[in-house]
């Protein structure tokens, strides 16, 4: 008969999500949140969705509430960090694997818990190897249109949240407005940069495999 645990584990789950994959400057952030069985009404109340649907403004302030009440982990990979991890792996949802991988891990070191779900990208093998060895006895749940569940949704927003001010401050330092997205707007700041500070600027503030930076170069270079 197996032993029942000293400790059963707490009831609820680990949401994690994702920010800054499509945008070409910034980082790329992963959040956890821990949500206790029960309290998905709460955060539903609070106005908690998915940040795609949820204005910058909004985001940020939701973030803080989240960050107060509840179980979380934020780990942000700066864009110089990226390129070096993307040279060596070759593999965006490599990265994602440990950043999502590392976000769980550290939840587990605050509640012991034993489900955690995750949006759907690349292989679920990636995530559990990645996972070291609080998270061997977790139950990994990866699907589309995560962000219907109460927890990722609240990830998404820290997620989002963090990389809106790292976004900001990565402005600040390089003293122009760096956009969102991939866009022509996007293309035309990086522009601007490498004409002022010299191509090599972009590994600081972007994610260098985009095919944006070619096309930069081919215009620093014409």
């Amino acid at each position: 008969m197996k032993q029942p645990e000293l400790f059963p584990p707490e009831k609820g789950h680990i949401g994690t999500d994702e920010s800054g994959k499509g945008d070409y400057f910034g980082p790329i952030v992963v959040a956890g949140v821990f949500v206790p069985e029960g309290q998905e009404g709460v955060l539903s109340e609070f106005g908690v969705k998915d940040s795609k649907r949820t204005s910058d403004n909004r985001a940020r302030e939701l973030a803080e509430v989240i960050k107060r009440g509840y179980a979380h982990s934020i780990v942000s990979i700066g864009p110089e960090r990226y390129n070096e991890l993307y040279q060596n792996l070759r593999n965006l949802n490599r990265i994602l694997a440990w950043g999502h991988s590392r976000v769980i891990e550290n939840i587990l070191e605050k509640v012991d818990c034993r489900l955690a779900i995750t949006d759907q990208f690349g292989d679920k093998a990636f995530v559990i190897n990645a996972l070291m060895k609080k998270g061997k006895r977790i139950e990994l749940i990866q699907k589309p249109k995560a962000e219907e569940d109460m927890a990722v949704a609240a990830a998404s927003l820290l997620a989002r949240a963090e990389f809106l001010k790292r976004l900001y401050f990565l402005s600040q330092d390089v003293g122009m407005e760096l956009p969102k997205g991939a866009s022509a707007l996007v293309e035309e700041v990086g522009l601007k940069l490498a004409k002022l500070h010299g191509p090599q600027i972009l590994e600081k503030v972007a994610k260098t495999h985009f095919k944006t930076t070619a096309r930069i170069l081919a215009l620093t270079a014409g």
